[in-house]
């Protein structure tokens, strides 16, 4: 079998694009892990429907029909002298008068849920917290805001936070790793010796002495968090660099005079990603748990702002009302399950193990005519 013709072989296709015979494979590995395959598009769907939470739950009208024109409040600010009212502010859509000037020449589309995570219900007929009715779906909280509006909004944001904190920790710490294990020597013990006290420092501290000095918000307890949750990955990436970086083919490039950084990421990191891969979803598990924790201990996101952990906060300080803890703790759950489940089915699907397991060997490996080196997955294999 010549050149041409392993060209001319039918490739499997992923979304459009040409894939490997083993990506193939890791693709068919993951889906016959049913409960991973599944856990995957319940979570996308509950992710996506998080992303467009304004259309979902709000104290404005998703549509507004007045005087024959079109207005969308979600996106524009209207005041409430544009529909014949008084005030120049912006318009109080639940307010009754404003509902009334508007039904007199048009109308409103709400969204399901009439409140965002902000919003204060005043005609609640007792005392905050109260319980879950046909108005507030899973009650309120003790400052009277539908708790079913902030699981929603406390859903996205804690996804957000995961996601951005593993980009960003995954990006460092898989360099960082790259370059001790690449290079070794003095720069792998300089390292290591820098990772040791770094890691040694008591975060949960530094967070308490930072929040007396500023204000929390996202960005901030982004940046403080990455400065140190980028060492999970490094011993992962460090331990593959340091297996891979004197086999045959990082030799032989070596003497052709590739430079380093093509090497390492051409010809190594590739390798090193299957384990990386691996870890990275519960890397993302444990960083949502992270801001859970802090908003639950006060030193998280700013007060007033959707979050899981504040809800378990007022769970705790308010017994009386079981409803604000146990919504919290459902959706957590549900949220770290599926995570670990598609994590358990992105581990088989990169398990040398099971990649070949009953599975004849490509065709292009079965002529022995590469136009490659045998990645080293492959090497063991076979």
């Amino acid at each position: 079998m010549g050149a041409q013709e392993l060209k001319a072989l039918p490739r499997e296709r992923f979304l459009g694009f040409p894939i490997s015979p083993i990506t193939a494979r890791r693709l068919q590995n993951f889906r016959a892990n049913r409960r991973g395959y599944w856990s995957l598009w319940i979570f996308l769907l509950l992710f996506v429907l998080s992303l467009f939470a304004e259309f979902l739950a709000n104290d404005k009208p998703i549509l507004v029909r007045y005087d024959g024109a079109f207005y969308m409040p979600i996106f524009q600010t209207l005041p409430e002298t544009h529909f014949g009212g008084e005030f120049p502010t912006e318009a109080d859509y639940r307010d009754p008068f404003v509902r009334e000037l508007i039904s007199e020449k048009g109308w409103m589309i709400w969204p399901l849920i009439p409140y965002n995570h902000r919003s204060v219900a005043w005609d609640l007929p007792e005392p905050a917290p109260t319980p879950p009715d046909r108005q507030h779906w899973l009650g309120t909280d003790d400052q009277a805001r539908d708790v079913a509006a902030r699981t929603i909004y406390g859903f996205r944001i804690s996804i957000l936070f995961g996601l951005a904190l593993t980009f960003f920790s995954s990006i460092i710490g898989v360099a960082a790793g790259a370059v001790q294990g690449y290079f070794g020597g003095w720069t792998d013990l300089l390292f290591q010796r820098f990772i040791e006290i770094w890691s040694g420092l008591p975060v949960l501290y530094l967070l308490i002495i930072l929040a007396s000095v500023v204000e929390p918000n996202f960005w901030w307890l982004l940046g403080i968090m990455l400065a140190f949750s980028w060492m999970g990955l490094v011993g992962v990436v460090r331990a593959e660099f340091l297996k891979v970086r004197n086999f045959d083919y990082v030799r032989a490039a070596r003497a052709l005079g590739v430079g380093d950084a093509t090497i390492i990421f051409r010809h190594v990191l590739p390798n090193a990603m299957v384990a990386t891969l691996t870890f990275l979803p519960f890397v993302l598990t444990g960083s949502i748990t992270t801001l859970t924790a802090l908003d639950f201990l006060g030193f998280g996101l700013p007060p007033g702002s959707a979050s899981l952990g504040d809800l378990l906060a007022q769970g705790k300080a308010n017994l009386q009302a079981p409803w604000l803890g146990l919504t919290g703790f459902f959706v957590l759950a549900l949220m770290l399950s599926l995570l670990v489940f598609i994590g358990e089915a992105v581990r088989d699907a990169f398990d040398p193990r099971k990649l070949f397991a009953g599975a004849a060997p490509p065709p292009e490996r079965a002529a022995g005519e590469l136009a490659g080196p045998v990645t080293p997955l492959e090497r063991g294999a076979e």
